[in-house]
């Protein structure tokens, strides 16, 4: 894997790697674990992960991993998975507390792997951060990585097409662009780029959260063509 190129990346994921940088200590202190009082989302990662196993051997992307902490449970789930964060010092915490796993530092819109590599990709919650224009790039990123047979378990915070830019997180400055999304819009850019989606839930708000949850199980057809999405 190779370091972000820095001032050739697009403005939103060096303005995500900023802002993930300077709340990076403080993030894994105030979010532990970010599935571990969530039952739904904790069943939802271990049928993805039952998914992969059948599938074959192929290992799998934890991409937007942050503290490493879900990397970790897809590992004790028996997923051979690695880490892919845009920000190095949520790399840096994430070897720190998981020195057995591997984590690096990348965009996971140009990640830095052959073409269908990948038995699975998770994505939790770091699409909130991607604006709509960038989405085909995205997901033609995920179909290319993925072997025909693979699956994505993609989940983000719904909306009805807000944009926000947060100026603050835990007591910092950032400059965090947030997109908020409907899961029909989000399945609509993934058809475009060739993945289909095989099953979807929706959770409302728990806890402190402020807006619901979506969660797409998508797969890279066996067999099919590249899809509309270019990169």
């Amino acid at each position: 894997m190779t370091e972000p190129n820095g001032p050739a990346d697009p403005g939103h994921v060096r303005d995500a790697r900023v802002s993930y940088d300077a709340i990076a200590e403080e993030y894994a202190r105030r979010v532990p674990d970010g599935l571990g009082h969530r039952p739904l989302d904790r069943a939802l990662l271990t049928g993805f992960a039952e998914l992969v196993r059948e599938r074959g051997t192929e290992p799998v992307a934890d991409v937007g991993s942050g503290p490493g902490h879900v990397t970790a449970r897809l590992h004790d789930l028996g997923v051979p998975v690695f880490g892919v964060d845009v920000s190095p010092r949520m790399v840096a915490l994430a070897r720190r507390t998981h020195p057995r796993l591997r984590f690096h530092v990348g965009s996971m819109e140009s990640l830095a792997l052959p073409d269908a590599t990948l038995g699975g990709l998770l994505c939790l919650h770091s699409v909130i951060h991607v604006p709509d224009e960038r989405l085909p790039v995205l997901f033609g990123e995920f179909r290319r990585v993925l072997v025909p047979g693979g699956h994505l378990l993609l989940g983000f915070r719904t909306g009805d097409g807000e944009e926000e830019r947060l100026t603050e997180r835990f007591g910092h400055p950032v400059s965090l662009p947030c997109f908020w999304r409907g899961p029909d819009a989000v399945t609509a850019r993934l058809a475009g780029a060739g993945l289909e989606v095989r099953a979807r839930v929706t959770r409302e708000p728990e806890g402190e959260e402020t807006r619901g949850r979506a969660f797409l199980l998508v797969r890279r057809p066996e067999g099919a063509g590249r899809g509309a999405a270019a990169r």
